[in-house]
């Protein structure tokens, strides 16, 4: 059957989304399909220019190695311990007060009121003739500078007293450098990253002159760049030859090695991208003392390395899960796709805001009659084993213990003995009412597909039919289980889905192969356990295929808007393994106990990255607190004892005290001590968190963490 997944959703390009015949990284666009017209180049936070002068500040912009989820894209590093500061009003009154000092000490000295004793060592240590010499001038000069001298000391030591030089560094010219932004000259040409030196220290100086005129002319943007440089690690991981890579610079320019579908760039953008870095910027880590000061007031963003290690973001209906995190992290997948370097697969109910269909290349509406695709309902597999126990996971997942032998064993047994016969006797796979037919155990479809394998002398899999004849109608027998689930599929809305006769143009996971985009909508209205179903069938597919995948250099992206009923055991499992195949998955829940209770720990240890949005439940507070462990912080106890005068006069000022302050004279004891606390409580994180805000841990595929962060969404 067709299941390769080729053609774009509005059926506006012919090229297929498997590589072509050419180098894996350089797809080429055929003849018939125009590439885009060139546009300005769209760089975050700079305004496009005809002249280019947007692409060369965003290329040439700072990005300083930094923590993980920091913004890296001008990003200025801090201290990871905040310096002792004095307050602003104590530091400039103390300035005022030195200088005061200051003057009066010289005041004091210039008038003679403490004497002459400080111009004694000009008379011990000068000649009488300097200073009695007729040379008025010379004799001026001597003394002035003296005076100069004594000032100066003066001048040093109320300076350092007063501390004029952190008054200088906090509000003087260094502070208005720093909060001024850089100047705008351009590096030195050896440094530019504009004129792509790797190229030209390659032998390939032609195109990395074509690459950079592009560049100044206005005609290349952050995709183009992020697409080239993809391709040219292609040529020196010696995937495809620098020849061919050179023809097609030389011959298209900035607009070469395009994405099979054509286009340069996304229909419109609503988060800030750096695909220099591959991140994301999701909001600012706020300026709160529960947060790391290397981290506060930074950007936040997130990227393929981070993603690597999955995302599980919580939070109420409202919270911003959709508009603040999924939809920007699938915009940015949507990028590194054109950009050749990820495939991502977003699923989510229909309407639910996941980016326009002209973002995608594959739009697959389940339930709508004019979708163009299909979803194929055993992941493009030829092996009935293999289809069986993906089919299992998405029928009854849900249903399975969390141990060995539990239902999904069954089902993928009970599955492998009607697959494996009906693939031999038909060459495919069932359909779904076919399916439904099978394992409801009625006579007529069993009876014919027996006679089938008789017929084409397939006796070694009667032996698989006659232990499903066996199995029917005794105690636990999950045939009956999986007919009612499968029924879920054989509805009149999805009758034109799930063909396997090859009359339809199903897609298949097996395309994560290729850089493609793909977005697949639930019919969640009506069809709520039938979503459930698809969801994990999907999320199943998507681990089995990242897992046989020829070309991991390829970052493969798994985007599940809502994944109720998704949790299972083997889910949680696949999740663990995805991080090895440089594959990673975005899941949200409304709550935790859309997940099983024993799978809610499990879950939160497999994901490298969990974020806790505003409105948690205290229940669900406390399996996050769990998770983020305690640390050893300071703590104060601040007690105030009364004070006993004992003599009359002590009395009689503690109570002039009492007048005057009402209250009475109190002794302060301040203790410090280390104890080990929650990072976050199930408390602060139910009614701590502000509306438009998330707390946020982060593991990148190295390992690095990121402590829990608050971060507003919003900014």
């Amino acid at each position: 059957m067709d299941s390769d997944g080729t053609q774009d959703a509005r059926g506006t390009h012919a090229n297929s989304v498997p590589r072509p015949a050419g180098p894996p990284d350089v797809p080429v666009t055929p003849p018939e399909t125009p590439a885009a017209p060139p546009r300005p180049a769209r760089a975050p936070g700079v305004p496009p220019l005809p002249d280019g002068s947007a692409f060369l500040t965003w290329v040439r912009a700072p990005r300083p190695e930094a923590a993980p989820g920091v913004w890296r894209f001008g990003h200025r590093p801090r201290p990871k311990e905040e310096p002792a500061q004095i307050p602003a009003r104590q530091l400039l009154s103390g300035a005022v007060i030195a200088f005061l000092v200051g003057w009066l000490i010289w005041s004091l000295l210039w008038n003679g009121y403490l004497g002459g004793w400080w111009v004694l060592p000009l008379e011990l240590f000068t000649p009488d003739s300097w200073r009695h010499s007729g040379d008025r001038v010379g004799n001026a000069f001597l003394w002035y500078g003296y005076y100069t001298l004594i000032a100066l000391v003066i001048m040093i030591g109320v300076g350092r007293l007063g501390r004029w030089g952190e008054v200088w560094r906090r509000y003087g010219l260094p502070a208005w450098q720093r909060a001024a932004p850089a100047s705008e000259r351009p590096p030195a040409p050896e440094e530019d990253p504009a004129q792509w030196n790797q190229l030209r220290a390659a032998g390939a100086g032609d195109a990395a002159e074509r690459l950079a005129a592009e560049a100044r002319a206005g005609l290349m943007r952050d995709v183009d760049h992020a697409r080239i440089a993809r391709a040219w690690q292609g040529v020196r991981s010696g995937r495809h030859s620098l020849a061919t890579f050179t023809g097609a610079v030389l011959k298209d320019g900035a607009a070469a090695c395009l994405h099979p579908s054509g286009d340069r760039d996304l229909p419109g953008r609503l988060a800030r991208h750096d695909l220099v870095t591959g991140q994301v910027r999701l909001g600012t880590t706020a300026d709160d003392p529960r947060n790391p000061y290397a981290y506060r007031g930074t950007g936040l963003a997130l990227g393929p390395d981070l993603l690597g290690t999955s995302l599980l973001a919580v939070g109420p209906a409202g919270s911003g899960k959709t508009g603040g995190v999924v939809w920007p992290l699938a915009e940015s997948l949507c990028l590194h796709a054109l950009a050749g370097r990820a495939a991502v697969v977003v699923v989510g109910a229909a309407g639910a805001g996941l980016g326009p269909a002209d973002a995608y290349d594959v739009v697959v509406r389940i339930g709508n009659p004019e979708s163009v695709y299909d979803l194929d309902l055993y992941g493009g597999t030829t092996d009935p084993d293999e289809a069986a126990a993906v089919l299992a996971e998405a029928l009854v997942g849900d249903l399975a213990d969390p141990h060995p032998g539990g239902d999904s064993r069954r089902s993928t047994t009970v599955l492998a003995q009607l697959l494996g016969p009906f693939q031999a006797v038909h060459g495919r796979f069932p359909s779904v009412p076919e399916l439904r037919g099978l394992l409801d155990g009625a006579p007529g479809p069993l009876g014919a597909l027996r006679k089938a394998l008789e017929d084409t002398g397939h006796e070694s899999l009667l032996r698989e039919l006659d232990a499903r004849e066996r199995q029917l109608g005794h105690p636990g027998d999950v045939g009956g289980v999986l007919a009612d689930r499968v029924a879920l599929l054989d509805r009149p809305a999805f009758a034109g889905f799930f063909d396997t006769s090859g009359q339809s143009r199903p897609f298949s996971l097996r395309a994560l192969d290729h850089p493609v985009r793909v977005r697949i909508d639930l019919p969640a209205r009506g069809h709520a356990d039938a979503s459930r179903i698809l969801a994990r069938l999907v999320l199943a597919q998507f681990t089995a295929s990242v897992a046989v995948r020829e070309d991991r250099s390829l970052f493969a992206c798994l985007v599940l808007d809502d994944a109720t009923g998704v949790v299972t055991p083997e889910a949680v499992r696949g999740i663990q393994r995805l991080r090895s195949g440089n594959a990673g998955a975005v899941l949200t829940l409304r709550t935790l106990d859309d997940a099983p209770r024993p799978l809610r720990s499990p879950l939160l240890g497999a994901i490298g990255c969990r974020m806790a949005l505003s409105g948690l439940t205290p229940w669900d507070g406390q399996d996050f607190a769990e998770v983020w462990g305690k640390e050893w912080t300071e703590a104060r106890d601040v007690t105030d004892r009364q004070i006993i005068a004992e003599t009359p006069a002590g009395k009689a000022v503690h109570m002039l005290r009492r007048v005057i302050t009402g209250h009475a004279p109190t002794a302060r004891a301040v203790t410090v001590r280390q104890v080990e606390r929650e990072r976050w409580s199930a408390s602060e994180l139910a009614h701590g968190v502000p509306p438009g805000h998330a707390v946020l841990s982060l593991t990148n595929v190295k390992g690095e963490h990121a402590p829990p962060l608050l971060v507003d969404l919003r900014s």
